[in-house]
């Protein structure tokens, strides 16, 4: 069993795991809250998957250039930069949705801007797992953790989401006032899930 996690001796990357665990299922259950939302505010098919298409075509598009950047800038400030302004994003779709003003077109917008964020912050993190290990021979286990960490979030985020979800939906006067509410507080969960990350990257001890 201890050499399947020894890559958890590693304090740093200790702190990465636990961190990155509750803000990767964050961003998984937002992105399923805001199809969701799309799907109720709009019952368009097209809509909905052109909100999925937004959320990935720049991640895409930006990661081949954000990776040579990641050689050149300083990784963790890099990732710590893109985990703030993803909370931001997702705070401000938590507003809109909350407060009832929300549109397809703000859900589509900040869908285009996590792609965004998410571009220049994926080819960083995946290169910085190296510093945060005192023993390169760690490394294979360090990978294998986090694609375990990567595949679990995308299992439990989705689950806990439509669960939020569809509570609210059980609660509230209407279906619609449901996923609102609902939706909202996905949102809401996930901005508090990238504290976890920042406070985690900012108290790892980095060699220079």
């Amino acid at each position: 069993m201890k050499s399947i996690i020894r890559s958890l001796r590693h304090r740093n990357f200790r702190l990465y795991f636990f961190g990155q665990g509750l803000s990767v299922t964050g961003t998984w259950m937002q992105s399923v809250a805001m199809l969701w939302l799309v799907y109720d505010l709009t019952g368009s098919k097209a809509l909905l998957g052109l909100a999925g298409f937004a959320s990935q075509i720049l991640t895409f598009a930006v990661a081949p250039f954000a990776g040579v950047l990641a050689d050149r800038w300083n990784r963790r400030r890099t990732i710590i930069a893109a985990q703030a302004l993803a909370m931001a994003q997702a705070l401000a779709l938590a507003s809109v949705t909350l407060t009832g003003v929300v549109q397809v077109w703000h859900v589509i917008a900040l869908s285009v801007f996590t792609g965004l964020v998410r571009g220049f912050e994926v080819p960083p993190r995946q290169s910085f797992i190296v510093q945060m290990l005192d023993e390169r021979a760690d490394l294979p286990n360090a990978i294998a953790l986090n694609s375990f960490l990567a595949n679990t979030a995308r299992l439990a985020g989705p689950i806990i989401a439509g669960g939020i979800i569809w509570a609210a939906r059980e609660y509230a006067e209407s279906q619609h006032e449901g996923t609102i509410r609902g939706a909202g507080l996905v949102f809401l969960i996930n901005s508090a899930s990238y504290a976890t990350i920042i406070l985690a990257l900012v108290a790892m001890r980095i060699a220079p």
